[in-house]
This record gives C-alpha cells, sequence and structure tokens, in this order.
C-alpha cells in the first residue's frame, strides 16, 4: 500500500492510520522519543500524541536515519506488534546510498553476517566483535551503481534488528553510508547533507483485522 503523507503538526507526515495504529513518515534528524536535556524533548513520539493522546511507539528509527514508524493507538495494540516485532514478523525494508561501486545489478541479495557489540568507551557507537558481539544479520542486494560518483544504491533488510546495525554493517565491508558522522570516514560524511539511509517499507500483520499491511515511502534522496 502506497499512501501519499499528509501535513502534520511539527512538520511530519501520516502515510496511514486507523482505530489501532498510526504508520508515521520520520524525517531525517528527529528523534523518536524524548532525550536528555530540554532541547531534546521535541520528538516524533511528542508530536503525535498531539495529534493523537495515546499513541504510543513501537519500535524506532535512528535519528538521523528517515522513513516508517509504527505506532499504536493503546496498550493492547502496542504489546501485539512489540510481540511481532521481537518474533521477527515484521519485515522492513530499507534503501540507502554507499561509497564505492558495489557488485553488478542483478537483483541478487547477499547477506552481511558480523556480530555487533557496544563500544562501551564510544558510546553510542557499536563495533564488530567476534567475541562478545550479538549475532546480527543484514540482506542486500544493488539497485543502481553509479560509476561517475563510484556510489551505489542499494535495499538493505535487517533480519536481526541491533542498534547501528545497518551503518555497522556497510562501515564494516568498506562501503560506509554517505552522510554518516559515526561510521564512515570523512570524505564519505562530507558526501551527503544528511545520513542516506530510509526505511522505506514495512509489511505485517495487522494486529486487530488481521490483514497484510504494506506501506511504503520513497526515499527523497
Amino acid at each position: 500500500m502506497t499512501l501519499l503523507p499528509e501535513p502534520l503538526e511539527g512538520s511530519v507526515q501520516a502515510v496511514y492510520e486507523d482505530a489501532d495504529l498510526l504508520v508515521l513518515a520520520k524525517p531525517s534528524g528527529l528523534l523518536c522519543v524524548p532525550g536528555r536535556g530540554p532541547d531534546k524533548q521535541d520528538c516524533l513520539s511528542a508530536r503525535a500524541q498531539h495529534r493523537w493522546p495515546g499513541a504510543l511507539i513501537v519500535h524506532r528509527l535512528d535519528q538521523a536515519t528517515s522513513g516508517l514508524v509504527l505506532m499504536a493507538r493503546n496498550i493492547e495494540v502496542q504489546r501485539r506488534l512489540s510481540h511481532a516485532f521481537a518474533e521477527r514478523q515484521v519485515n522492513k525494508r530499507y534503501q540507502a546510498v554507499v561509497q564505492g561501486v558495489l557488485g553488478p545489478e542483478d537483483n541478487a541479495w547477499s547477506e552481511i553476517d558480523l556480530p555487533i557489540a557496544a563500544d562501551w568507551e564510544r558510546r553510542p557507537l557499536r563495533v564488530i566483535n567476534h567475541t562478545i558481539g550479538k549475532p546480527s544479520l543484514t540482506r542486500w542486494r544493488v539497485l543502481t551503481n553509479n560509476a561517475v560518483a563510484q556510489t551505489t544504491r542499494i535495499e538493505l533488510e535487517p533480519v536481526t534488528g541491533r542498534t547501528h546495525q545497518l551503518r555497522v554493517h556497510l562501515a564494516a565491508i568498506g562501503h560506509a553510508i554517505l552522510g554518516d558522522s559515526l561510521y564512515a570516514d570523512a570524505t564519505t560524511h562530507a558526501l551527503a547533507p544528511r545520513l542516506l539511509l530510509h526505511a522505506c517499507n514495512l509489511v505485517f500483520t495487522h494486529p486487530v483485522s488481521g490483514k497484510t499491511m504494506e506501506m511504503t515511502w520513497a526515499p527523497e534522496f
């Protein structure tokens, strides 16, 4: 289901809504939930609750990542959706533009299977650690190559859901995401004014109706 976003207070867009859940289009740079300090209280959940009192976060995107965020409109739906995420019953797809040319445009999926751990001395960063890292799996495929710019647009499917997983995995194989201030080198970071990572597709079972729901929002980069 591809729907046109509708304006929401605070420059956030509603992609879909019904009596049980919301699908919101989060812009890059906006927190999903409040952070520490008065300057970090503006966030997706606060803006949503202003329009839909009682709206509840189910999952999150990094502040720098744009894309689709699913929210519940009551506690029971939040419980059911949280269970679906925990059991990997929600399919998520992302698009990213990365440094370097990655393989042919043959529609074939590849995998990055590298364990991720917290980097406690440089929090909130994460690192690949084969001793204490948690199993982490990302599927990816090439969409288009740009030989002139030496970049590649890819589609990503995180099988697991570790913090910063896509950013860490792509940097680990030598193809950091353009605009990534945490995991890219200075040159790759400077190639874009924002992180070029976008949650473009969500497929899940509606927790009340049982219908298969598919939401799509194309990236703006």
